[in-house]
């Protein structure tokens, strides 16, 4: 079996997300037969390439036109599509995320090919080819069946392991031309500034109104900054123009699904769980020892804000000395 995955790349890094689905790509591979290919599009150095081998792709087909730094979902779809057909491939995997769904739904019907998304674990061939993706914001989970003879899984963030025994991988520059005749233009971006975006973050401390004000926001941010973490907010918090609405975290703002979440004076309604509950490890730092969001979490401090996060910091700043 041939695969193909889409890497998706901010500022010339590929994603962290694109990687683990080369890891899921490969260990099915390494079940079943066949080989990875990686396809990266736009301007990407070759010591970043190089990440795709290592996470078990044995080729990188690289079209280095910059314009690809654009997320034209059309153009993109039409590049993931040549590729597709020069490799042969049967199945093609991708990480889950606005740009890859968005691409992937396009590919479905470009590639007449079975989609399943927010995939969690390798495909079922002992009878047919059946997936176990998660559901109703990670509550449940089904399984679904892919007929087609081409295939399209969308891995979820997190829920594979980023592999790094992989070797090096050959690449090869794929001939392919912007499509400038796309039905979608892009005329201006607007992009979230910081060190570290919510999106792609391993780490995230979230603050909600247990902060009491926007100007009790820097030992969050101290919090943050020992850690390497990006920063997140709740939903009234950015409501209140506390904090801008990009660090918004929730079912209605942004969803994440890092290593390691810590909500701070979060009470954990509903909306803002479904927006975490992908994390690996969830933290609770709140002085109501009722706040819902205990229930939620794997670890939880009952304590005033003002009191345990200038300590944490300390023990975290102590740590890497």
């Amino acid at each position: 079996m041939s695969i193909l995955v889409y890497l998706e790349q901010v500022d010339g890094t590929i994603k962290k997300s694109s990687l683990e689905a080369v890891s899921y790509a490969k260990a099915f591979s390494e079940r079943e037969g066949g080989s990875v290919t990686a396809l990266a599009l736009g301007a990407i150095d070759n010591a970043e390439l190089a990440k795709a081998g290592v996470a078990g792709a044995s080729k990188v087909l690289h079209v280095q036109d910059e314009k690809f730094a654009e997320a034209n979902i059309h153009a993109h779809s039409r590049a993931v599509e040549a590729a597709f057909q020069k490799e042969g491939a049967s199945l093609l995997v991708l990480a889950k995320s606005s740009l890859g769904d968005a691409v992937a739904a396009r590919l479905a019907v470009m590639l007449d090919a079975g989609l399943v998304s927010n995939v969690v674990e390798l495909p079922d061939t002992s009878s047919g080819f059946t997936v176990k993706r998660s559901i109703y914001t990670g509550k449940a989970f089904a399984e679904t069946s892919i007929l087609k003879e081409s295939k399209i899984l969308s891995i979820k963030k997190n829920a594979v392991d980023l592999r790094s025994d992989g070797t090096d991988a050959s690449v090869e520059t794929l001939d392919f031309t912007y499509p400038e005749n796309t039905a979608v233009r892009l005329t201006a971006t607007d992009k979230a500034t910081g060190d570290i975006l919510l999106p792609e973050a391993d780490i995230v401390v979230s603050g909600g109104r247990g902060l009491k004000g926007p100007e009790n926001w820097g030992i969050l941010e101290n919090l943050a900054a020992a850690l390497g973490a990006a920063v997140g907010c709740s939903k009234p918090v950015s409501d209140l123009g506390w904090r801008p609405h990009h660090e918004h975290v929730g079912q209605t703002g942004i969803k994440v699904s890092p290593s390691l979440y810590i909500a701070v004076g979060i009470s954990g309604a509903i909306q803002h769980l479904a927006g975490v509950n992908g994390s690996r490890v969830i933290v609770v730092i709140n002085n109501d020892p009722e706040a819902p969001f205990f229930k939620a979490a794997d670890y939880g401090i009952v304590g005033d804000a003002f009191e345990v996060l200038p300590k944490l910091t300390e023990a975290v700043s102590a740590l890497k000395k």
